[in-house]
This record gives structure tokens, C-alpha cells and sequence, in this order.
């Protein structure tokens, strides 16, 4: 298993937060699909943010598995206070109980659980869990990334198919050598699920478009990265985790050749 350092009880650490974490997503995505589809207290939280008891139920979940089991650890979930305590740990769990509450409660399957372990602001272990597909992607850093078990890796080349890119279409649409309509594939309303299709080679490309936070990306980006692929600003510098300020701006995930190519597009023609 992935390693913190160079010391053999820090890979038993991990070892044994790697087997925890998959037994507690396992567990907090059967508590949340028992909870699909039936009426649940609803609101809205900031400007327009749903969330649901169902997303607070699973919060609650993770929260007493994984902190029981590592209470030195921090703690930064989309639905928890932010406890500025997360910011001196060396190792920190990033929380996302439902990713795609959207489609969560709008009755559609695309939305997931997703967890990440962070070294510094570095994910070490992440776990992506979409109860209603039955698809468990597994992360450890150096390890690989797996899909219910069997390693996966990103799309190689470095052609550009926009029937597999998926992402906000203006944004696409920067990088299309033509003036010609373009077909996008579908909207995937879970970030975290939309940037781990780049994992398994379902998709080629993934954008995430402004304003995500750690939670919706930590998980997703070890999983991409395990699988032989990229994901970066659009400028090619990593993503940071564990900060004090968890937004972050237009995000880009792919495998290898194609995530070179794209940060150079962006690098000689910038957003404005």
C-alpha cells in the first residue's frame, strides 16, 4: 500500500485506513441508496446549494467511522463546519457524502460517495462509490487505481474525439479547431463521477468548470492519477488540498498525451 513516508509503520497505517475507507464508502453508499428515491426534508444552503438529510445522514456516517478510527486525522466535508484545526494535521479525510445531490434527489442514478485520504495537500488513498451502477473505484498512491477490484487505466493518444469530452460546452468549445458545432457527451451531474469516467477510459477528457471545492475533486484526482492519467489546473500545475481556501478554478483531467496537449492549448490561448 501507498506509503507516507519512508517508514514501514506508516505503510501499516495506511494499510489498515485504506481497508477502512473502503468498508465505510461501502457502508455510507448503502445507507444512501436505502435513502434514493423516498421522501426526504430538503433545503438550500449559500445561493443554491440542495442538500438533504440523506446527504446529512451519510456525513454523520463517514464522520463516525473514519473518526473513531483516526481521531488525529482532520476532517473537511462539504457537509460538515470547517475546522481550521484540518490545517495543522498531516493527514486530513476530504468528504463528499453525495456528490450529484442534484441528481440524487431528482431520481437520476449518476451521483456518488466520495472520500479521500490527504497527505499535506497530497490524496494518498481515495475511494469513488456509485451505489446505483454497482461502481467501486479504489485509489492508493503508487498502487494503481482499480474498478470493482480490476485495474483500470485512462484512454491513451492524443486525438480529440468530443463525443467522449464532457464538461461545460463553452469551455470545450475553446479548444475545437473549427467554427463547426461540436456533440458533446452527456452531462454527468457528479463531478467526481464525470472526472473518474477518465479513469476507466469511458471518457477521454473531463473539465471541471469553476468554483469546485476539495471534496468534489480530492478522490476523483488520486483515481485519474493512479490510472495513468492527468488532472491540473489549466495551466498544468497540480491541485492543492487541505488549504485554507478549498475553491479552486477550471480543472482539466485526461490521460497523459491528451492532458499535455490541452494545458499546452490553454498555455498559448489563456481564459480571459
Amino acid at each position: 500500500m501507498a506509503d507516507v513516508d519512508a517508514n514501514p509503520t506508516d505503510r501499516s497505517i495506511l494499510t489498515r485506513d485504506a481497508a477502512l475507507l473502503q468498508d465505510a464508502v461501502r457502508e455510507a453508499g448503502a445507507l444512501a441508496r436505502s435513502m434514493f428515491r423516498t421522501e426526504l426534508r430538503k433545503w438550500t444552503k449559500g445561493a443554491s446549494s440542495p442538500v438533504s438529510e440523506a446527504d446529512i445522514a451519510v456525513n454523520e456516517l463517514l464522520e463516525t467511522r473514519l473518526r473513531a478510527a483516526t481521531p488525529d486525522y482532520g476532517w473537511l466535508s462539504e457537509e460538515s463546519a470547517d475546522d481550521a484545526a484540518r490545517l495543522s494535521r498531516r493527514l486530513t479525510w476530504i468528504v463528499d457524502p453525495i456528490d450529484g445531490t442534484r441528481n440524487y434527489l431528482n431520481g437520476h442514478d449518476e451521483w456518488c460517495v466520495s472520500v479521500a485520504l490527504v497527505e499535506d495537500a497530497t490524496p494518498v488513498l481515495a475511494a469513488v462509490f456509485a451505489p446505483t451502477s454497482d461502481e467501486f473505484f479504489f485509489a492508493a498512491r503508487g498502487q494503481g487505481t482499480t474498478l470493482n477490484g480490476a485495474p483500470v487505466r485512462a484512454a491513451s493518444g492524443s486525438e480529440l474525439d468530443f463525443s467522449r469530452v464532457a464538461g461545460p460546452k463553452p469551455l470545450v468549445e475553446r479548444l475545437k479547431p473549427s467554427l463547426g458545432e461540436i456533440m458533446l457527451h452527456p452531462r454527468i451531474g457528479s463531478l467526481a463521477l464525470r472526472l473518474c469516467r477518465v479513469a476507466h477510459g469511458a471518457l477521454d477528457v473531463a473539465f471541471a468548470g469553476g468554483n469546485s471545492h476539495d471534496w468534489d475533486l480530492a478522490a476523483a484526482d488520486l483515481i485519474v492519477q493512479e490510472a495513468d492519467g492527468r488532472m491540473s489546473d489549466l495551466s498544468g500545475d497540480p491541485i492543492l488540498y487541505n488549504r485554507r481556501e478549498v475553491a479552486h478554478g477550471v480543472l482539466v483531467a485526461a490521460g497523459r498525451d491528451r492532458h499535455a496537449n490541452i494545458v499546452a492549448h490553454f498555455r498559448a490561448r489563456p481564459l480571459p
